[in-house]
C-alpha cells in the first residue's frame, strides 16, 4: 500500500535468489527457473496469488484446471509480507501471477523482476481513489475535523461491484494463459460475477433503511463499500491498520459517535482490538468484527469471500439499526 504500508525491508528478486543460491547452490536456482513451464506435472495451470481476495478469484474461476499458491498465508497480515527466497523461486514456475500493486511492496519488487509471462495487476482492472480517515457523505453534513492524510486505497475487493470487475479481468487472463480451457474459465467467471451481483443487491437492500449511516472502524479498509451503499466510514487510524490515532482524533470520534448515533466500533480479525476497545469504552459503545477479508482464518465468520461478506452485512445492519 503506497501510503500506508509500514515500510518493512523489501526483498528483491536478486537478493532473494542470491540467498537461496548461497544455501542450495547457483546451479539448483538456474535449473528451477529455466525449466518453468507454467503447468504442473498434473497439467494444471500454476497460479501464484499475492493474497486471499485474488486467490478466491483464481480458485472460483479456474476450478479443477488450476493449482493456486498464495504468498500470504492464513493469519498473516498482507501489508507485512516479506517474500522468502523459496517463494521467489516458486513464483518463476507460475503460469500466472496475480497481485495488487501498492498493497505489498515486497511483492511489487519481485513482480517487477519476474519473468512470468502472465502477470496481472488487479489495480489495473478498476479505478483506485484516495481515501483518508473519513469516506462518504458525512463530512458535508457535520462540522467535524476528520484529519488524516489521504492515500491511494487498494481495498477495492470490499466493494462487490469493483470486485466483479477484478473477476472479469482475472478470467480473461486465465483464458490467455490456458486457451485449452478458455470456455470453462469464461463460464466460471460469468457464474462468479452473478454471485457478486446478488451480493451487491443484498447490500443495497439491506442497508437502504438504517437509523444512522455512520460507522466507526479501526482500519480505513471500507471506503469503497461505504461509497457504494451511501454510508460514511470514520476510521480511527486511517489506511494503516496498526497506526496510533492522535488525541485530537480520539476526541473527534467521541463527538462523531454522539452526534450520529453510532453504536459500534468495528475491529478486524488480523489486528489487535485494543484501540477499538479503548474508543468504545470512552464513548460507551460496543465492539464487533468487520472483516476486511485480507485472509481467511479459523476466526473468520465464514469459509470464503461470499460468506464473510454476508457476515459483514449482518454486522453493519445491526450496528446501523437497519429496519
Amino acid at each position: 500500500m503506497k501510503s500506508s504500508s509500514r515500510r518493512r525491508p523489501r526483498i528483491s528478486l536478486r537478493a532473494a535468489a542470491g540467498s537461496l543460491a548461497a544455501v542450495l547452490g547457483a546451479g539448483v536456482l538456474a535449473a528451477c527457473s529455466s525449466t518453468a513451464s507454467g503447468t504442473g506435472e498434473d497439467g494444471k495451470l500454476r497460479i501464484t496469488s499475492a493474497f486471499y481476495p485474488l486467490t478466491y478469484l483464481a480458485e472460483e474461476i479456474g476450478g479443477s484446471h488450476v493449482d493456486v499458491d498464495t504468498l500470504t498465508k492464513p493469519g498473516q497480515e498482507p501489508h507485512d509480507l516479506e517474500i522468502s527466497a523459496k517463494q521467489t523461486v516458486a513464483i518463476e514456475d507460475s503460469g500466472v501471477l496475480l497481485y495488487l500493486k501498492g498493497l505489498q511492496p515486497s511483492v511489487d519488487d519481485v513482480v517487477a523482476q519476474s519473468s512470468v509471462r502472465h502477470k496481472l495487476d488487479a489495480a489495473s482492472l478498476t479505478t483506485l481513489e484516495k481515501h483518508g480517515t473519513e469516506v462518504g457523505g458525512h463530512a458535508e453534513e457535520h462540522d467535524h475535523d476528520h484529519g488524516g492524510e489521504a492515500g491511494e486505497d487498494p481495498h477495492v475487493w470490499l466493494d462487490p461491484v469493483r470486485y466483479a470487475q477484478l473477476a472479469k479481468g482475472v478470467g480473461k487472463e486465465l483464458e490467455k494463459a490456458d486457451p485449452d480451457h478458455a470456455d470453462t474459465y469464461a463460464k466460471n467467471t460469468k457464474t462468479l460475477v452473478g454471485k457478486l451481483g446478488e451480493l451487491d443487491t443484498d447490500y443495497r437492500e439491506g442497508l437502504r433503511n438504517t437509523r444512522t449511516k455512520v460507522f466507526l472502524t479501526t482500519h480505513a479498509a471500507f471506503g469503497y463499500l461505504a461509497e457504494r451503499y451511501g454510508l460514511t466510514e470514520e476510521a480511527i487510524a486511517g489506511l494503516n491498520p496498526e497506526s496510533e490515532p492522535s488525541l485530537s482524533r480520539m476526541k473527534d470520534l467521541r463527538e462523531i459517535a454522539k452526534a450520529d448515533h453510532v453504536t459500534t466500533v468495528f475491529y478486524e480479525t488480523l489486528v489487535s482490538d485494543r484501540t477499538a476497545k479503548t474508543v468504545a469504552g470512552d464513548s460507551g459503545l460496543r465492539t464487533d468484527v468487520l472483516d476486511p477479508l485480507e485472509g481467511i482464518t479459523d476466526k473468520s465468520r465464514g469459509d470464503d469471500y461470499i460468506e464473510v461478506m454476508r457476515a459483514n452485512l449482518t454486522a453493519l445492519q445491526k450496528a446501523l439499526g437497519a429496519s
